[in-house]
């Protein structure tokens, strides 16, 4: 059902849309003659976003600088949107920002993270998603989460509790959309190791492990096709089965009442190296 919102003349609005796996994802979009909205606080990226989702084939583009984190502007933008389009059939709710972040960090950082990386999404999902809902016909909302929100790894924190939420909102959004009926469909795409703007830190070359935005976008259609729900893409570094691991330990840490992040305690790190070894 989720691939039946893509097609020529309907419209696709991109958060961090002008980069990274959202442009990749908005160039795919585009290969199938849909109208692109691309949103993104950096609209020095516009013109290169634009030209090439053109040159992709995309019907009409449109672009707008908007803060996702605030809800007067998402309003704006989503009446903007359906006076030029008539309404939005794919929405991929991609912004997000990694600044770092201590457990204490009193800077502002974690409000910043939190209304980025989750209040974006729960912005987008609110002031978007009902009118999607009211047409009737198949709609797709693709939120981006990380491995980070599920497996909850020592370093920051802000940045994994807004993950951790953007995946329960999402699950509770797709139980809603399912439980009314609706043909609006919603999935979480969880990246591996993607080498974007966010994960670049100075580099110039893509590190060996690294998937490309390209690679990631050509791995969310495919599970879109599916139908899948949890999109939980591998890298050159890390396999979908390493990855159900880790997955299954942190959730091994309730179950069994261990340590919390105990794959990083001392007296655990050997129980999971045998574990993720299949000893």
């Amino acid at each position: 059902m989720s691939m039946n919102a893509i097609g020529a003349g309907k419209t696709a609005v991109i958060t961090g849309g002008a980069a990274g796996i959202g442009l990749a994802a908005a160039q795919r979009f585009a290969k199938n003659g849909m109208n692109i909205v691309l949103v993104d606080v950096r609209a020095e990226l516009f013109q290169a976003a634009e030209d090439s989702l053109r040159a992709s084939g995309a019907a009409n583009v449109m672009t707008r600088q908007v803060d996702v984190s605030n809800l007067a502007a998402v309003k704006r933008l989503e009446a903007a949107i359906v006076d030029r389009f008539g309404g939005v059939d794919v929405l991929m709710c991609n912004a997000g920002t990694q600044p770092g972040s201590d457990i204490f960090d009193t800077t502002k950082t974690w409000n910043q993270v939190l209304s980025v990386n989750l209040g974006g999404v729960v912005n987008f999902c609110q002031t978007f998603v009902p009118g999607m809902m009211s047409t009737g016909q198949a709609g797709l909302v693709i939120n981006t989460g990380s491995k980070q929100g599920i497996t909850t790894p020592p370093g920051d924190p802000a940045y994994n509790v807004s993950k951790a939420g953007v995946k329960v909102f999402t699950e509770a959004l797709q139980h809603h959309l399912r439980e009314s009926g609706s043909k609006v469909t919603a999935h979480l795409l969880v990246p591996g190791f993607v080498f974007t703007d966010l994960t670049r830190h100075g580099r110039t070359e893509q590190p060996a492990g690294a998937w490309t935005p390209e690679q990631t976008a050509d791995f969310l259609i495919e599970s879109l096709k599916k139908d899948d729900f949890y999109i939980i893409c591998p890298d050159n570094d890390v396999s979908r089965a390493m990855d159900e691991k880790r997955m299954a330990w942190a959730m091994g840490d309730i179950i069994e009442n261990r340590p919390p992040l105990s794959r990083w305690h001392k007296d655990w790190t050997g129980p999971f190296d045998k574990f993720s070894k299949g000893e």
